[in-house]
């Protein structure tokens, strides 16, 4: 594929790349700027991250998970292009000097790119920003300090010419057509249509690991980065429609105002950089048994729309998965977009993992329950990591309705769990444990719903 991007400001064409050559490889390989780590090399320890420039702002991500040809036509930074043109610091390096934040320096380069991304944004939720990044000699402290530090300097004013994005041409294709960019979704819908066998390639938060873990090579590859009208977002008067594009760190902002609860599992979601990139859709695609958004969507009552060239179905997203590794998804259809009720928030989810932040969920519990009078009139509730696939708790739900909301309605519904998950054992939870959690989660629902604090990480003396 040819593509063209800013690398640290200068304009770079590149003819033949490999579609699934990934960032820092070549940085490293090919352009000697080793600053950017190899870590995991899996998105997980942040010694890798870059920032990414594009029309909708800039962002932290992942070198090592990022395929070439999804920077076309953006701006990459790394931590050689952070400090200025007469080799000024950047205020987040002087502020990790002057604090200490560094011993081994492994991690470093890394952090420094999530705190500069940080300082040009605003952001100060220093634990969220910084939480992709692992750091395993100086503490965490420090760098806390510096970053806190480092944001009341301004901006400096060399990284403002990542805005000048480069003109690119329209959707592009590699030499041999194994490779596609398109612009829209009716240009996707005609390549998948012609290339169903064609992995699609959102965030490559997923992906990615196929190709730097399992070593596997992608004959054909479409990547949906460049398709904006897949990644609008639209509030109706009853629905939400997100595009399956939409990245989950949008759907984060988004859920604040509607699912609160939504929202604070997805602050748990990967990392920042991991936000960044992944899209909504793919992770339900993807059908993993342990995908965090999709008990959340069934809980919600969500309905999932797929498209075939001009050919559009819609369905309850629970449909959509058949078994593990198999969903409701024909060669070349792909999924559009994802429609959420607007209705009294009754939401909340739960998950289980064994770090707070940035871990694959044990369980994921997501509940709606609607009371009327006292009385349970409507249940739905669904699990991750229960099942092959991600699953909604029919017989539980049923036990539920037409009782009272009350401790009764937990004890009604306890022989139901075995109804409707017969759970694995795994490195993450055996089988007794997912059970006896999600009996517990329900039983952590009723309390909040009547008012008890729940939280898990609050501190009492």
């Amino acid at each position: 594929m040819d593509i063209s991007f800013l690398l640290n400001g200068e304009r770079v064409e590149l003819r033949g790349v490999s579609p699934t050559r990934t960032a820092l490889d070549w940085l490293r390989e090919e352009r000697g700027l080793t600053g950017t780590k190899e870590g995991c090399n899996e998105g997980d320890c942040g010694a890798c991250t870059v920032m990414v420039t594009d029309e909708g702002g800039s962002r932290a991500v992942n070198a090592c998970i990022l395929f070439l040809p999804q920077l076309h036509g953006k701006a990459l930074r790394t931590v050689e292009g952070i400090s200025g043109p007469g080799g000024e610091m950047h205020p987040v390096q002087e502020a990790m000097v002057a604090y200490h934040g560094s011993q081994c320096g492994f991690c470093t380069p890394g952090f420094i790119m999530s705190m500069a991304n940080a300082h040009l944004k605003g952001d100060t939720a220093f634990d969220d920003a910084l939480a992709g990044n692992l750091c395993r000699c100086t503490g965490y402290a420090p760098i806390i300090r510096a970053a806190a530090a480092a944001a009341t300097v301004p901006v400096p004013e060399w990284l403002a010419a990542d805005a000048a994005l480069p003109e690119v041409p329209g959707g592009i294709s590699s030499a041999d057509m194994t490779a596609h960019a398109p612009e829209s979704a009716d240009a996707l819908a005609e390549l998948a249509a012609r290339h169903p066998q064609a992995v699609l390639v959102a965030g490559a938060t997923d992906v990615g690991l196929w190709v730097t873990k399992q070593l596997r090579e992608l004959p054909e590859v479409i990547f949906l980065n460049r398709c904006r009208d897949l990644q609008q977002i639209e509030l109706g008067e009853e629905v939400i429609r997100i595009g399956a594009g939409v990245t989950m760190d949008r759907v984060l902002e988004l859920m604040r105002a509607h699912y609160p609860s939504y929202a604070e599992m997805l602050r748990r979601y990967g990392s920042g950089q991991v936000r960044a990139a992944a899209t909504i859709g793919g992770n339900v695609a993807n059908g993993s048994p342990i995908g965090d958004n999709p008990p959340v969507l069934i809980a919600l009552g969500a309905t999932l729309h797929l498209r075939y060239r001009d050919t559009r179905r819609e369905m309850p997203i629970e449909s959509f998965f058949l078994e593990y590794g198999k969903q409701d998804r024909y060669p070349g259809e792909f999924v559009e977009a994802i429609s959420i009720p607007r209705r009294d928030d009754r939401l909340r989810v739960y998950k289980l993992s064994k770090r707070f932040d940035q871990d694959i969920s044990a369980v994921c519990g997501a509940f709606s329950v609607r009371v009327e009078d006292g009385v349970v009139r409507e249940a739905r509730i669904a699990f991750g990591g229960m099942a092959g696939i991600p699953k909604r708790a029919l017989a539980v739900e049923a036990a539920l309705e037409g009782r009272p909301w009350t401790d009764e309605a937990v004890v009604a519904a306890w022989d139901a769990w075995e109804a409707d998950f017969a759970p694995l054992s795994d490195m993450r939870a055996s089988a007794e444990y997912r059970l006896a959690a999600a009996r517990n989660m329900l039983t952590r629902y009723l309390l909040e719903d009547l008012g008890a604090s729940v939280n898990v990480r609050e501190v009492r003396p």
